[in-house]
């Protein structure tokens, strides 16, 4: 894998400026409005395509360039907002938007997985709905809605066919309110498409909502967090030099490490349940993942309550990792800034090789002090390093890890399936050719087995998230594989990144 690190890197500039090109593709139809709201998305990315377009060419932009970039981009992302905010207002634009909003519900086919298995085509088993709930339902369209003209059975509610009239986000918002002034919270009312490819409402009793945590569940999540404390122990003691559960008296050595790690798997956590509070979302306890080798993967965590719209699946899933993941870098760039010598700990400089992202960081940070055999580092350093790990892995591209949420609410579930098998490809490739890697198959038999499914559909699946989620949605993915992808022996000698 001498060179896999380079390729990669690469590779990701190559697609991420494929992703821009279509993304323009996309806008280009809206006028300037359109053009507008794509640079406006794009000059996000601008610091991260150039500071990693420079790696991949063999050289480094310093911290006075990367911060000049981050100043720039934002001041032009505030004002691109401004303009994209003026250019809205033209009628024109509306009613442009509302045709390419018509064409974009029928792109995508969804069946309903998730709240069942059979195929819409196959759903005509007798109605269960009660008939006076059944005309109450239908009472609910109109011309001016969704003119339902077909009523199928499904589970234990109904699909209805018919013609969407008008966006979709308004429509799914005025039929949920009908329904619930005429039955109250007894029913929930999705908007998806169908395998033709057209927008369907179904329609399910809110017995089908997720449930809470059974009483199994709560104790299995204790015991998971009280093993992963465990874990954390054990594990910053190897980073210090010794076996904590030999030298339990030592515990105040690795107290720091041990609350460090776990300031950033709270956060994390913290990040999804504010976000998740605050869209009127319930997510349940965290199951903490222990390991002996950082001390933590993360943690699962489960919807408990439905999803309003890919929109909310976006800002719920990224929130942990954004808010871990800045926590993270603001530890690894202090922590670099307070090392000297005798600064705390030794490690072999040959480690900041292990990841493009911390090898970058500290070499802008450290300068030629990267290139020394022996690096005296700041816990900081340590701590913000296995934080970084820690969020990248929660944003692998699979089944319902934060990663796949992303890439479901933005892309579709067609498009997170597809990403699913190639993270499972991907991670059993590298296990293959390194059995030695325990970390390897340990993510792959969690996604293989316990994560590969995706969230269920959102009440309203047809309405897509904007082109700044989709941007901020990219950057994500984008530093989760710089953080986990190794520099390559060559190029981090070019840098004079590693001994």
């Amino acid at each position: 894998m001498s060179t896999a690190g380079n390729t990669t890197t690469i590779a990701l500039l190559v697609i991420t400026l494929g992703i821009l090109g279509w993304g323009y593709y996309r806008n280009r139809d809206l006028g300037k409005f359109g053009i507008l709201s794509w640079l406006q998305s794009a000059v996000l990315m601008i610091p991260w395509l150039l500071s990693f377009g420079a790696l991949a060419a063999g050289f480094y932009i310093n911290l006075a360039g990367i911060l000049f970039l981050l100043v720039i981009s934002s001041g032009l992302y505030i004002w691109l907002g401004n303009r994209v905010r003026i250019a809205a207002q033209d009628p024109e634009v509306a009613v442009k938007i509302a045709e390419k909003q018509a064409k974009a519900q029928s792109k995508q086919a969804v069946i309903p997985a998730d709240m069942g298995t059979q195929a819409l085509s196959i759903a005509m088993d007798m109605l269960t709905i009660p008939e006076a709930d059944l005309s109450s339902i239908k009472g609910i369209f109109g011309i001016d809605t969704f003119y339902a003209t077909e009523t199928l059975a499904y589970q234990q509610g109904a699909i209805f066919k018919g013609n969407l009239r008008g966006e979709a986000a308004v429509v799914h918002r005025r039929l949920t309110e009908k329904l619930q002034t005429k039955l109250g919270d007894k029913y929930r009312l999705f908007m998806v498409p169908d395998p033709e490819e057209r927008p369907v409402v179904v329609v399910l009793p809110s017995s089908n909502d997720p449930q809470g945590a059974t009483v199994p569940q709560q104790i299995l999540a204790v015991v998971m967090f009280i093993a992963t404390i465990a874990t954390s122990l054990e594990a910053m003691g190897v980073f210090l030099g010794f076996d904590f559960y030999e030298h339990p008296d030592r515990v105040r050595e690795i107290l720091p490490l041990v609350l460090g790690v776990w300031t950033i798997l709270i956060s994390h956590e913290l990040g999804h349940q504010i976000l998740a509070r605050m869209r009127q979302v319930k997510i349940g306890l965290p199951f903490f993942l222990p390991t002996g080798q950082i001390g933590s993967f993360g943690s699962i965590t489960r919807f408990e309550s439905l999803v309003p719209d890919r929109s909310t699946l976006f800002d719920i899933a990224l929130a942990g990792p954004a808010i871990g993941g800045l926590l993270s870098l603001a530890m690894l760039i202090v922590g670099l800034l307070l090392s000297h010598a005798g600064s705390g700990l030794e490690i072999p400089s040959q480690f900041l090789q292990g990841s493009i992202l911390v090898g970058a960081i500290a070499k802008i940070v450290l300068g030629s002090t990267a290139h020394q055999a022996t690096l005296s580092i700041h816990p900081l350093v340590i701590i913000g390093w296995l934080g970084l790990v820690i969020n990248a892995l929660n944003l692998m591209p699979a089944g319902q890890l934060d990663g796949g949420r992303i890439v479901q609410a933005i892309y579709g579930r067609k498009t997170a399936q597809r990403s699913t098998l190639i993270t499972l490809v991907i991670l059993g490739f590298v296990a293959f050719f390194n059995p030695a890697n325990l970390v390897i198959f340990y993510w792959l038999i969690l996604v293989g087995f316990l994560q590969r499914g995706l969230e269920r559909p959102s009440l309203d699946e047809i309405t897509e998230p904007n082109d700044t989620r989709a941007a901020w949605g990219l950057i994500a993915l984008f530093l989760m594989a710089a953080t986990i992808i190794p520099f390559s022996p060559e190029l981090a000698g070019k840098l004079g990144i590693g001994s």
